[in-house]
């Protein structure tokens, strides 16, 4: 009971944050956001940043696709969520260079373990001599596949039931794939946080010919009616969904 009060007050601080300025939907602070008065206030006065952390951050604004970074702001909360319920089991699906995969680990005890998603290789050459930098890499199982494989070999080995976060940040339209599979993964309890649910505000009346839209905006609705789990969706940088295992 302690521990769901906690964590709905962390949720309700998270929406007061986000939601305050001309917009509910603000951004993240790297990108749509970073020269959003409120938000850059948010992230002045609550971020509190590993240094190696800083240092990957850093890198990846050197890539340019960094908008698929997950917002420092973001990654912070998460890391808290981690903290929160005592998470030592999380997964990544879609760990790009590592930025959130490193902030789970960092904020897990010393038998934490994060299984980390991704296809591709320059983002994974990128991402170790940061883990190994901050002394984590031994906590970062790194499955260098297809997430739908690393999932289904985590299931076929008996860990279904047994994992305690899952981040979601992938490709869009295999979202409602990962997330039934996360929901058979995680424990009763657990967490599960879809990144990019409001996709630039584009879920709102989508268009019929963009299917990424499409797909998140079903899945937004699926989430809604699914009995299986508690639900928030904040507006942390490009939308996030914190689904909670019944």
């Amino acid at each position: 009971m302690a521990i769901r009060i906690k964590m709905i007050f962390w949720i309700g601080l998270a929406v007061v944050l986000t939601g305050v300025g001309k917009s509910a939907f603000i951004g993240k602070s790297h990108s749509k956001g970073k020269d959003d008065p409120v938000l850059q206030y948010v992230v002045n006065n609550s971020l509190r940043e590993h240094p190696v952390l800083t240092k990957l951050r850093l890198r990846t604004l050197e890539d340019p696709w960094n908008i698929m970074m997950v917002a420092s702001e973001q990654a912070q909360f998460m890391a808290n969520l981690i903290r929160l319920i005592n998470a030592t089991k999380a997964i990544e699906i879609g760990m790009y260079t590592g930025y959130n995969a490193l902030s789970m680990a960092l904020a897990m005890q010393v038998n934490g373990s994060v299984v980390a998603c991704e296809i591709q290789d320059t983002y994974v050459n990128i991402a170790k001599p940061f883990f190994k930098e901050a002394g984590v890499e031994n906590r970062i199982d790194v499955r260098y596949q297809i997430a739908m494989k690393t999932l289904n070999e985590l299931i076929a080995a008996g860990e279904a039931g047994t994992y305690d976060f899952v981040f979601i940040d992938a490709d869009k339209s295999n979202y409602d794939r990962y997330y039934e599979k996360s929901l058979e993964l995680i424990r009763t309890g657990g967490i599960i946080a879809i990144d990019n649910v409001l996709w630039s505000g584009k879920v709102v009346n989508p268009d019929p010919s963009d299917i990424t839209s499409q797909a998140l905006d079903a899945l937004n609705k699926k989430l809604h009616k699914d009995q299986r789990i508690d639900l928030s969706m904040l507006t942390v940088g490009d939308g996030l969904s914190i689904v909670i295992k019944r």
